[in-house]
């Protein structure tokens, strides 16, 4: 499991720094955008990153839900927290959000049970 999330980390920051150096000024500022977005303001981070795995877990984007998910681990989000949160994305979603469910929930036992692994925070998803 560790290896898989190191792979995906690595990944994440080889292609946002390939995507980065062709020096499009709209993808650079979208991405600017995306990590101000989850900095500290009257929500907090913790908040805030709940708030994109509920997005995430919506839109049905399994690479966002893992990226959430190992964020919320590491501003301290409990798995009670983490299951009301799926809750949230579920009754938003729908039944077609139940296999995105089912991964979040598999990671989050594979997070557990391998602790913590650090992501780039640079560009969110």
């Amino acid at each position: 499991m560790a290896d898989r999330l190191e792979e995906f980390r690595r990944f994440r920051e080889r292609m946002n720094e390939r995507i980065l150096e062709a020096g499009n000024l709209e993808i650079k500022r979208f991405f600017a955008l995306d990590t101000r977005c989850y900095e500290p303001g009257a929500l907090d981070v913790k908040t805030k990153e709940l708030l994109g795995l509920v997005a995430s877990m919506v839109l049905r984007c399994d690479d966002c839900v893992t990226y959430h998910l190992v964020r919320c681990k590491e501003e301290g989000v409990s798995d009670a927290e983490l299951f009301e949160t799926f809750n949230v994305g579920l009754i938003v979603g729908g039944s077609i959000v139940i296999p995105h469910l089912r991964r979040a929930v598999d990671m989050l036992d594979r997070l557990n049970a391998d602790g913590p692994i650090d992501i780039d925070r640079e560009t969110a998803e």
